[in-house]
């Protein structure tokens, strides 16, 4: 098969809609739901993503995916007990494999921009894997392939209609890529750069010069996640996953800004107060998620004064008060984070340091780096320039 007809394009007034290859068979295979535009848009920029997540580290990868821009990813490293519950799997009867470990930190890291998610499997999915899917709001996914238990769980989703592709893990494009714009077409060489070279972290201009090999293989997932991410971009990482990611700024102290704020509120979600809250028995895991957004934001008013409480919660919780949320944020440590571009100013660097940030890969060249290297040093973090830039569009 070299062509699938689409129900319509990224909207249904854009009709008719198709994928299709000039030369040769299409390298998926839709094994139940009906995709569209927009879902194979996030299906094919994802695997590109969690395929090479597997190459540089070796571990099993999975991503999270709305509007052609990722909104987590990461490999598949164990669960600490936080991290189940915050995630919302402690709750489990069944273990939970590798890959299902890597869906569940993409997934987890920011639940609110993963409703409705497409989502991706560097390798096969399994039992553990689907029934963490069949629980949660998503669009579809696209592994490389599917046990048979977890394709019957996955088929049965939203009523038969859950978009499921296999693709195939040999397929390779041509190296020459091409798009059209308003009946112009414009080609380009695909963006090969492999992002496990030791050389993207040869040149460091900073006094600390220390990457732990963790901070190395954060860094290379922070930067693979913003090769398929809409820029300018930046993410910060910690423990094999991304925890922030700011996508389709134009400024890039707007980028760092919003993705250090999904970084914060990933950490605040692991504060002992967070992890109590009463919710109300069944209550909705969109509502859940949604309330616990808000109780740490600076809106909590909205889910904790009197005839809105009664909704979400079994007694009334106590506020997380400015001073607790200052002091938990100022404990983190360790994250890392990762520039499509060079930072032009050092204010990127003072916003990355009260969310954690103590490495830094960037492309360099600004004509402002020595006071970019200067905040680095006040604050003793190790940067790496990369020398690549990595804008996606």
């Amino acid at each position: 098969m070299n062509e699938l007809a689409l129900k319509y394009g990224c909207n249904p007034n854009q009709k008719p809609s198709r994928i299709f290859m000039e030369e040769g068979e299409l390298p998926i295979e839709v094994l139940s739901g009906r995709p569209g535009y927009i879902n194979f848009l996030d299906a094919l920029n994802s695997w590109q993503l969690v395929r090479e997540l597997k190459q540089a580290t070796g571990l099993p990868a999975a991503a999270s995916f709305k509007h052609v821009s990722p909104a987590g990813a990461a490999v598949g490293l164990p669960l600490s007990d936080t991290l189940r519950k915050i995630y919302f799997v402690d709750d489990l009867s069944f273990e939970l494999s590798p890959i299902a470990c890597a869906y569940a930190r993409a997934r987890g890291a920011d639940r609110m921009s993963s409703y409705g998610d497409f989502v991706a499997l560097s390798d096969t999915c399994d039992e553990a894997t689907a029934l963490l899917l069949k629980r949660e709001v998503s669009d579809g996914i696209i592994a490389p392939d599917f046990t048979p238990e977890a394709l019957q769980i996955l088929r049965e989703k939203r009523k038969g209609t859950y978009n499921v592709i296999k693709i195939d893990p040999d397929y390779r494009p041509a190296p020459i890529e091409r798009k059209q714009v308003f009946g112009i077409t414009f080609e380009q060489g695909r963006n090969e750069i492999r992002l496990d070279d030791p050389a993207l972290f040869e040149n460091i201009p900073t006094q600390n010069k220390a990457f732990t090999p963790e901070a190395r293989r954060d860094l290379m997932i922070a930067l693979i996640t913003l090769k398929y991410t809409q820029s300018n971009s930046v993410c910060y990482v910690k423990d094999g996953q991304a925890i922030g990611i700011g996508a389709g700024q134009q400024s890039r102290i707007h980028c760092t800004r919003l993705a250090g704020q999904k970084a914060d509120t990933w950490w605040l979600r692991q504060h002992p107060k967070v992890m109590a809250l009463p919710f109300v028995d069944n209550i909705r895991r969109a509502d859940r998620d949604n309330t616990i957004d808000i109780y740490i934001g600076d809106e909590c008013d909205d889910v904790l004064r009197d005839g809105a409480w009664q909704q979400f919660f079994k007694q009334q919780p106590e506020p997380l008060t400015r001073e607790e949320k200052h002091q938990w944020i100022a404990q983190n440590r360790g994250v890392c984070l990762g520039s499509d571009a060079f930072f032009p100013f050092g204010d990127n660097i003072e916003r990355a340091h009260k969310s954690g940030v103590e490495y830094i890969a960037q492309a360099g060249g600004s004509v402002r780096d020595d006071h970019v290297i200067m905040t680095c040093d006040k604050y003793d973090i190790a940067m790496a320039f990369t020398g690549v830039r990595l804008f996606h569009h």
